[in-house]
């Protein structure tokens, strides 16, 4: 999975998934059939990795206010914490394979919606609880969060420098309508 962040797909040798995984070529084509199984698999491993407990945070019954507060502040704190600057494994597979792999453009898809879905129920019960404005509809705000934590990885991987970052979250909490004026710290 690390191989495939730090070089994308297509700069991954089957030589660099040898020794970052310390399994022999042969035993690599037996697990996973060729290079592009492995690749799902590291794919299917991020989304457990990093996807999943994101959705089960979203999912956790608190303060839509709070729990989205969080994701930003939490993607953020990744992205900083990150000194190689790894890229999201979902948003490089969105451009460098989906193009050309109805695989892995299947699970890019797959991902993606699983976390709008559960962005769409926390922020329709923050609009239910008068939390957020209940003028736009909750799926496409959903969306918008979604380009913004993507968004932010991207920025991320050009610029680490937190209070920027943290800037760009406050722009898009106050184009949610989560609060007028307030920082998300």
């Amino acid at each position: 999975m690390t191989a495939f962040r730090e070089h994308g797909y297509e700069g991954t040798s089957i030589q660099d998934l040898v020794e970052a995984t310390g399994v022999g070529r042969g035993s690599l084509y037996a697990a996973f059939g060729s290079k592009e199984g492995l690749y799902l698999a590291a794919v299917d491993r991020y989304r457990e990795q990093y996807v999943t407990p994101l959705i089960e945070l979203l999912r956790d019954g608190s303060s839509a206010r709070k729990v989205i507060r969080e994701v930003l502040v939490a993607r953020i704190d990744d992205i900083v914490r990150d000194g190689n600057r790894l890229a999201c494994l979902i948003v490089s597979a969105a451009m460098e394979r989906v193009a050309d792999d109805p695989e892995t453009a299947r699970r890019v898809r797959a991902t993606t919606e699983s976390l709008e879905d559960a962005l769409t129920e926390i922020i329709a019960a923050g609009q239910a609880a008068g939390e957020f404005n209940g003028e736009r509809d909750a799926r496409d705000l959903a969306r918008f969060v979604v380009t913004t934590l993507q968004g932010l990885r991207v920025m991320g991987a050009i610029n680490t420098d937190r209070r920027s970052l943290m800037a760009a979250a406050e722009v898009a909490v106050g184009a949610l309508g989560l609060c007028s004026h307030a920082q998300i710290i």
